[in-house]
């Protein structure tokens, strides 16, 4: 075959009859689990797209529009990465339990596992720990593997089984195991990091640091290079405790202040959603943001602007604990498919097509 020639696109009859298994699987999925958030008291909401900032994240990269008034007055828009601020200020409202399955948009992601626009399910419980969010990903992993009858989570030949118990792990546990690397060594008790210490611990266990790399730098090397090859194989890993600087929509551990309530799931090393106790305190809040959008900054020349009205819901906002997951990731690992492309109806166009 000529390297050169175009993959045929996914809406010939060949291909779509290819994919179709995978897309049925999806839909009896999404139904599944709406009957679980029903029977579990859940209230299931839709957030608006457009918003005045798609998140705060450092590497999170938005799409950005623009809102044209009555009398043609432009305003700044963009697609949102998550529909969290938006529930969350549904969580100020009243609301207690609430789920939602919402299209999200994230720039400069296209891979086996990402897709510039894909479906995250979100849900919150009001005044519930979020441990209560692990035992709810438990039962959701082995309801998706019931329903389309898989025996285990599959990708790529790597095998998990969603009906075994989890493994959980703090990250200071991961990286003393995987890396051989104490990291916790390197965060002061207020949170505050030492690069130049992590960075020594890099270079001790023969890893590559670089001259501008910082502290999150080269905590996210580990984390992929050394952790996540080990996620999530045989069975259901939870990943918990993350350094606070890496937690910034998170509540601090009453355990330990260096770490906050943040988890992550992985199966057959494959992050599937990311918890948190969440965070309530506005003011820290504004901290937080301001910290990432100067990160942003630094290492991408953009910021995004700060949603005030976000911050003015959460100072309303009760104690509560929330969840993303990926949902096509997930239909995924249950249905064998090796791309996200393969679950998704109608894929985005290729760039340049």
């Amino acid at each position: 075959m000529n390297s050169s020639a175009k993959a045929s696109p996914w809406w010939t009859s060949s291909v779509h009859a290819d994919r179709r298994p995978f897309l049925i699987g999806r839909n009896a999925i999404q139904a599944a689990l709406r009957g679980f958030f029903a029977r579990e008291d859940f209230i299931e909401v839709d957030t608006a797209v457009l918003q005045v900032s798609p998140g705060n994240e450092a590497h999170l990269h938005a799409f950005a529009t623009e809102a044209l008034t009555t009398d043609g007055q432009r305003a700044p828009f963009y697609l949102h990465t998550s529909p969290e601020f938006a529930c969350k200020k549904l969580l100020a409202a009243g609301e207690e339990r609430i789920s939602c399955f919402a299209h999200v948009y994230r720039n400069r992601e296209r891979g086996p596992l990402h897709h510039p626009e894909f479906t995250m399910l979100e849900w919150y419980r009001a005044g519930e720990s979020y441990e209560s969010l692990m035992m709810d990903c438990v039962r959701i992993l082995a309801l998706a593997a019931e329903t389309v009858k898989a025996g285990t989570l599959a990708y790529r030949g790597a095998e998990s089984d969603p009906f075994a118990g989890p493994e959980r792990l703090s990250v200071a546990e991961a990286f003393e195991r995987h890396a051989g690397i104490d990291l916790l060594a390197s965060v002061a008790a207020d949170g505050s990091t030492d690069r130049n210490h992590l960075a020594a611990e890099l270079r001790r266990v023969g890893m590559r640091v670089a001259d501008d790399d910082g502290w999150a730098d080269l905590f996210s090397r580990v984390l992929v290079e050394k952790i996540e090859p080990h996620l999530g194989f045989g069975r259901i890993t939870i990943l918990d405790e993350y350094p606070v600087s890496e937690a910034a929509l998170a509540r601090p551990s009453a355990r330990d202040p260096r770490v906050a309530e943040r988890f992550e799931l992985y199966a057959c090393g494959v992050e599937l959603a990311n918890g948190f106790g969440e965070l309530t305190n506005a003011a820290e809040q504004r901290r937080r943001f301001e910290i990432e959008m100067a990160e942003k900054a630094r290492v991408y020349g953009e910021t995004y602007p700060i949603d005030e009205d976000f911050l003015a819901a959460l100072a309303l906002m009760p104690e509560a604990s929330g969840i993303a997951l990926g949902f096509d990731r997930l239909v995924m690992l249950a249905t064998g498919a090796s791309r996200i492309d393969q679950v998704l109806w109608a894929p985005v166009a290729e760039y340049g097509r």
